[in-house]
């Protein structure tokens, strides 16, 4: 991003923008492993096709997916597959700090059990 013009700045913006909405990374999800329409994608989600056809267009202004006629059907499938590499890097970070949480906890807790121990012998 060093030297990125205020335009550019914008795009990774909006790009990052399309990525923070649930719905649109279950729909991305979805598509990875392969074309779908919007009714199996709403049916898969919980959501409407109404919602689903919403998110498609926001993730194709984006660059995202794109959609493919076909008589009266339309497919979309993802059109930048880098975006599994971002998502993959971005949730094995989680999963790290989530594994972090766990072993501190733990260790928390492992700590303030002989402490509890010790001052419930001491007020008898």
């Amino acid at each position: 991003m060093e030297n990125l013009p205020p335009q550019a700045l914008e795009r990774v913006a909006a790009y990052f923008r399309a990525l923070s909405e649930p719905t649109r990374l279950h729909i991305l999800n979805l598509l990875r492993s392969g074309e779908h329409n919007v009714g199996e994608l709403a049916q898969a989600t919980g959501y409407t096709s109404a919602n689903v056809s919403r998110h498609l267009s926001f993730l194709m202004q984006q660059g995202l997916v794109q959609r493919e006629s076909r008589g009266t059907a339309v497919y979309y499938s993802i059109a930048d597959p880098a975006v599994y590499a971002l998502c993959d890097l971005v949730c094995g970070n989680i999963a790290r700090q989530q594994e972090r949480t766990a072993v501190e906890h733990r260790l928390f807790a492992a700590n303030a059990a002989p402490a509890a121990s010790r001052r419930r012998r001491s007020a008898r």
